[in-house]
């Protein structure tokens, strides 16, 4: 399947400073560790963690460490804003990339049967793999990166982002902020808000699809 070949590159693009730099960074900004770095710098701490996890697009940084150490410093709302816009932010930059730079390489790995393939992929499921994929590890970038080259519609895939990163962040934040024992929950929930908010946010993604097909 040519499309394999696509995911295979990405996901080795991805594991490769996990296995470079996986440990060091872990040590440096998951937990405690994470916490005390935020608070170093004082006021500007917000825009850290908006930062660390715009970058774990491109290096392993553990992103719910980054998003209970905000929930923790910040509180779980202000904590679940900020980690909620570092979040989205990332998976647009990697939509973005992808869709305006990505296609000739997709096309020189998979040819255009490849790219066919991502794009039927992407339009009968696009919305759930951006919604479930992003309180897995690895899969969030992987798959934003798949949304670009497959050129999925921007309200889409954004409505889709939001419904995957909104619950994912503020989870992690409350977490961090009064759960800090139980990481258990926090995955629940991660799994079963996104699937929740899709399914509300899809009748009015349909209607306005179907308005938009009428009118042309």
């Amino acid at each position: 399947m040519r499309l394999f070949r696509i995911v295979l590159v990405l996901t080795i693009l991805v594991l490769i400073p996990f296995f470079l730099w996986g440990d060091s960074l872990l040590a440096m900004f998951d937990g405690d560790a994470a916490r005390m770095r935020i608070r170093e710098y004082g006021t500007w701490g917000w825009a850290v963690v908006m930062g660390l996890l715009i970058v774990d697009l491109f290096l392993p940084i553990p992103a719910t460490g980054v998003m209970s150490a905000a929930g923790y410093v910040y509180g779980p709302l202000v904590g679940g804003f900020i980690s909620c816009v570092g979040s989205f932010l990332s998976g647009l930059l990697a939509y973005a990339l992808c869709r305006s730079f990505g296609r000739p390489i997709a096309e020189w790995l998979a040819g255009p049967e490849g790219l066919d393939q991502n794009e039927r992929l992407f339009a009968r499921s696009g919305p759930w793999l951006v919604v479930l994929s992003r309180w897995l590890p690895v899969l969030p970038e992987i798959v934003a990166c798949l949304s670009g080259l497959a050129r999925m519609k921007l309200r889409i895939f954004l409505t889709a982002l939001l419904c995957g990163t909104i619950p994912t962040a503020f989870t992690y934040a409350a977490v961090g902020a009064l759960f800090d024992s139980e990481p258990g929950w926090a995955l629940a929930m991660s799994i079963i808000l996104p699937v929740v908010l899709w399914l509300a946010f899809r009748p009015f993604l349909r209607a306005r699809q179907a308005a938009a097909s009428v009118d042309s």
